[in-house]
């Protein structure tokens, strides 16, 4: 116990873990103590670590994302009730730069752990059930099949004639696994009404198809319990303030999980298509042609827009992937289809979702107008919800 000048004692003291996760081994800190150990990443051996952090019980346990290493101890920890947080590596790297420590190991990267655990006390996020990660598995499977036929493709194209039958042979094989797995996950999803449900709400969204309702329901499970601004944050379309003093910087847009990014913008590539509001939308961005009217609006990192065209605009597309997205957000907030709501509308309608005071709000606007009326409301969700998955307001 803790005593302050007078003898009296104060709150019982605190307890911060470390955990860094090799493939052979886990390095595991603790402070303030200092306590440090070394366990093996076996199954085990996590029952004597899980023991052994429930006797310190403490405030925190902090782990990096390892690509998949960490899933076991995790696990483990959230088992037995503590509370575990997997953060992001960048994150703790800019912290461990931040207070000087430039060296690195395995042992050091614990006790950084530890001290970002103590110092920034990120709050324990709920961890996905068996079937939930199930399917996030599946769907990164997917994503590395596709990723891998459109590259044997690109080689079939310059390979010599004796290596090309090889080369198509293998695309056959991957051809074939993935629509094996295209059926799996569609059995996969049919499991759950809540997916189910949810896929369809997704779809009815001009320029949202069974793929990308897919990552959605998969890798963004927050769609529809975040405000427009925080999913935007979390998607990586919400434009971020570069500003100091008199300096106003450009508003880049980046972060966010790369590939529900990658995702949503080959969907805004159909909604402006397909999309009356967006396509409108779209059709008047050109006009933020002047050095003052475009200085509202965003631009991407790949370069400034001294004049904003509709041939491969990054900036038109982004500022309509945002909008996209509050369109998906406030359907997935209100279970309700996008159809649904353009019922008293002539050709189409657009889901604008916001915020106030006194919670969440649904416009609907009708194409072709600039009026635009609420239609629906909802208690405003938890802002804590947004700290778990470090979304930042744009």
């Amino acid at each position: 116990m803790e005593q302050d000048q007078g003898g009296s004692t104060d709150q019982a003291t605190a307890f911060y873990v470390g955990i860094d996760v090799a493939t052979a081994w886990l390095d595991v800190a603790v402070r303030p103590s200092g306590e440090t150990w070394r366990v093996s990443n076996t199954e085990a051996e996590l029952p004597a670590l899980v023991e052994r952090l429930g006797q310190v019980t403490p405030a925190a346990v902090v782990l990096e994302a390892t690509g998949g290493y960490e899933r076991a101890v995790v696990a483990a920890l959230a088992m037995a009730g503590l509370p575990v947080t997997v953060v992001n590596p960048r994150q703790v790297r800019d912290f461990a730069k931040a207070i000087g420590r430039l060296a690195k190991t395995d042992a050091l990267d614990a006790g950084v752990l530890a001290h970002f655990a103590e110092a920034v006390r990120p709050a324990p996020r709920p961890l996905p059930d068996a079937a939930t990660q199930t399917l996030a598995g599946l769907v990164e499977r997917r994503h590395q099949l596709v990723t891998m036929l459109t590259a044997e493709k690109n080689r079939r194209q310059q390979a010599l004639p004796a290596v090309r039958p090889l080369v198509q042979a293998h695309i056959q094989w991957l051809e074939q696994a993935l629509a094996e797995l295209n059926q799996n996950l569609d059995q996969t999803l049919h499991t759950s009404p809540l997916w189910r449900e949810r896929d369809q709400v997704l779809q009815s969204v001009p320029g949202i198809g069974p793929v990308v309702a897919l990552t959605l329901v998969a890798d963004l499970p927050e769609l529809g319990t975040l405000t427009h601004k925080q999913i935007a944050a979390l998607v990586g379309v919400a434009p971020l303030n570069r500003d100091s003093g008199l300096l106003r910087g450009k508003r880049l847009v980046w972060g966010g999980r790369a590939r529900v990014r990658a995702a949503r913008y080959m969907a805004s590539l159909a909604a402006v298509r397909w999309n009356p509001v967006l396509r409108s939308f779209w059709l008047r961005l050109p006009a933020c042609s002047s050095p003052s009217s475009t200085r509202g609006c965003v631009t991407s990192a790949r370069g400034s827009h001294p004049r904003l065209t509709l041939p491969d605009n990054t900036v038109a597309l982004c500022l309509c992937a945002r909008l996209h997205t509050a369109d998906l957000r406030a359907c997935a907030a209100f279970g309700h289809g996008y159809a649904a709501h353009s019922r008293t509308t002539h050709g189409g309608c657009c889901l604008a979702g916001g915020r106030t005071g006194q919670g969440a709000y649904l416009h609907h606007v009708s194409p072709g107008t600039q009026s635009s009326r609420v239609v629906a409301a909802t208690p405003e969700p938890d802002s804590a919800a947004a700290a778990h998955h470090g979304v930042s307001h744009a």
